[in-house]
């Protein structure tokens, strides 16, 4: 019988190998095919650049002369107006030259008779060096009238030939822009047409990649490999902590190497840095060793070519391009409540967002009850904010030191819209611009981040703080953005162009919230306990108001008013054009993080450290109705 088992698993075994032998047999042919696919399109994409290269040298050329003309107009501009303040000084020295040489003639002329009236007398050699001096000062005198005429007629020379600039070059100008306009269309189809051979040449290519990854030809940095080192080693190899001068956060910098050379060699597993010190266990250090697959999977990635994924940039930080993950569940009943760090309206007013772990929670502001939980997030949502249609919510979320992301949730099922992006600590803001087309997120790692909500597409990287960024909001008028920041200092920016436009460091201490008033000056809230409104053009303060602890986040409206939580447990409205207080909410038993306000109904809610949700009427500062934001939470009696 043991044989006969023997008999029959070896004869499984084979059947095994020989069906996986089988497969792999049968992609030779797809894996021919895509491959003459893939060259094919990069055959068209590499003929199809050189007229998108032309298109755009000829683009940078119309613009450059643009440019040019703009620049000599300005130059001439400058030329003339310093020209003309200098001619009737030059004019003045011309003048006075001539009076002198005038008078230097006269001089001369009578030095000259007593010299040829003293030859032959004892006076002959005297006066033929006076008569030789005085010429000697007219000659003198002349070039002097030579130089002053000359210098007026190159200035006003230069003053005719700049007016005449100036007169010939908006016409030029305009010339050379409808130019540049029309040129446009050309452009763009050329952008167009290239985009689309790049398209199908990369599609082309990720279809291969995927058949040589099923063959088990290639293995997926960006999903196999990249998720291991994410997770294993960037905690000790990035830009801020780049061990042995390693930094692993992008693939470029990875194959860069560090002090000892390249890390990796591409199908050179024995001579990779890399791969000889995960294998003796010498990294990562002081942590467990990577798994025997893992291990696998790196030495075949480089045995494969150590190759990055069609489509992926090179300069992309990992966590961007590893596999979307499914968040973990929320717990089903919390066993304890976690801080509520984020509340939010709906639009109607008929629903309150808070933060809860791994999830945001809907509850109906009426009564307290719970109406739906929406998961799938990092393990603590710092941030909400509604659209203007209360159809969706924006989250931002963190999980310290490894996961930062931005998403949009379906608010009527809950399901996630959008993963809008995703860093490697924490995002903690985001705020919707005045129009609703743009959003604008803050995070640990020093970044703002503009967005536009349509298409999904980031517009703009800000990094200009040198510490967490902890809020942002949009001015009235959409133009600019306010940050908050760890590093003791708020920021103003235009939101277009990303260029910083004024710092704010009265502060003193890190800034937690910010707000603009209907005005466009700025109110921020910080650590040093109190609320600063400061003019946005200078960063001149105007007036505080001070609190009896940190004061958190700070929602302001558009008619002046701010709402903020502080850690004294309390919450306050204050009108920030005064800085008069007008109501006080609470106490609360603990800090109070989040303060948000509802002016249809007129209703405040905050939420503080302990788990706690309570609503006011913000009308006469009563309060409405208290809960715990922590289903199914069981509170511990303590026995009698």
């Amino acid at each position: 019988m043991k044989c006969l088992a023997r008999f029959v698993l070896a004869g499984w075994l084979l059947c095994l190998a020989a069906s996986s032998t089988f497969a792999q047999e049968n992609l030779e042919p797809k894996i021919a095919e895509q491959q003459k696919a893939a060259d094919e399109a990069k055959g068209r994409q590499v003929a199809g650049e050189p007229a998108v290269v032309a298109a755009r040298a000829k683009a940078k050329e119309l613009s450059t002369a643009i440019t040019t003309l703009k620049i000599e107009q300005n130059k001439a501009e400058a030329a003339v107006k310093d020209g003309e303040g200098k001619l009737p000084k030059l004019q003045e020295t011309a003048k006075k030259a001539t009076d002198e040489k005038t008078k230097l003639e006269g001089e001369s002329a009578a030095a000259a008779k007593v010299a040829e009236d003293a030859k032959g007398k004892d006076t002959e050699k005297a006066e033929a060096d006076k008569a030789k001096a005085a010429a000697d000062k007219l000659a003198a005198a002349v070039k002097a009238l030579e130089d002053a005429t000359k210098a007026v007629q190159t200035t006003e020379a230069t003053i005719a030939n700049s007016k005449k600039l100036i007169a010939e070059q908006p016409a030029k100008i305009t010339a050379a822009e409808q130019a540049n306009t029309a040129f446009q269309p050309e452009l763009q189809n050329a952008e167009t047409a290239y985009a689309a051979l790049t398209k199908e040449a990369i599609s082309k290519q990720v279809d291969l990649e995927a058949t040589l990854v099923q063959a088990g030809k290639l293995v997926s940095f960006a999903k196999s490999v990249a998720p291991i080192f994410s997770q294993r080693c960037l905690a000790c190899h990035n830009a801020r902590t780049a061990k042995g001068r390693l930094n692993m956060e992008t693939f470029a910098n990875l194959m860069k190497g560090g002090e000892n050379g390249a890390s990796v060699v591409a199908a050179k597993p024995g001579d990779s840095l890399l791969q000889t010190m995960i294998e003796d266990h010498s990294m990562p250090k002081d942590a467990d060793p990577l798994t025997k697959d893992q291990i696998a999977v790196i030495k075949k990635w480089i045995e494969t070519g150590a190759r990055l994924d069609a489509g992926v940039g090179a300069a992309a930080t990992l966590i961007t391009i590893i596999p979307k993950p499914t968040q973990p569940a929320p717990p089903e009943s919390y066993r304890v409540p976690v801080p509520v760090m984020a509340l939010a309206f709906s639009p109607d007013g008929n629903l309150l967002a808070s933060s809860g772990y791994r999830e945001i929670l809907l509850w109906n502001p009426n009564d307290g009850q719970l109406i739906r939980r929406i998961s799938n997030l990092a393990e603590r949502p710092h941030d909400i904010e509604f659209t203007a249609d209360g159809k969706t919510i924006a989250v931002a979320a963190g999980t310290p030191g490894q996961l930062g992301e931005v998403k949009f949730f379906n608010v009527e099922n809950g399901a996630l819209i959008a993963d809008l992006f995703t860093t490697d600590d924490e995002v903690f803001a985001v705020a919707f611009s005045p129009d609703g087309t743009r959003l604008a997120a803050a995070a640990a790692d020093r970044s703002i981040r503009l967005f536009d909500v349509a298409s999904r597409q980031q517009q703009k990287l800000i990094e200009d703080h040198a510490d967490w960024v902890m809020d942002v909001a949009w001015s009235p008028d959409g133009k600019k953005v306010a940050t908050a920041s760890r590093d003791k200092t708020s920021k103003v920016f235009d939101s277009t162009t990303g260029e910083s436009q004024s710092t704010f460091n009265g502060h003193g201490q890190p800034v937690f919230g910010v707000g603009f008033l209907p005005d466009g000056s700025v109110a921020t809230s910080g650590r040093d306990n109190r609320i600063r409104v400061w003019a946005a053009a200078d960063a001149k303060q105007v007036r505080e108001i001070g609190f009896g602890g940190e004061v958190f986040r700070i929602r302001t409206t558009p008619d002046g008013m701010s709402f903020a939580g502080s850690a004294d447990k309390l919450a306050r409205q204050h009108n920030l054009t005064n800085g008069q207080q007008v109501k006080q909410f609470g106490p609360h038993n603990d800090w109070v993080y989040a303060v948000t306000y509802h002016a249809g109904t007129k209703k405040v809610a905050s939420g503080s450290h302990d788990g706690e949700v309570r609503i006011w009427n913000g009308e006469d500062g009563k309060e409405l109705i208290k809960f715990i934001a922590a289903p199914g939470y069981k509170p511990v009696v303590a026995p009698k």
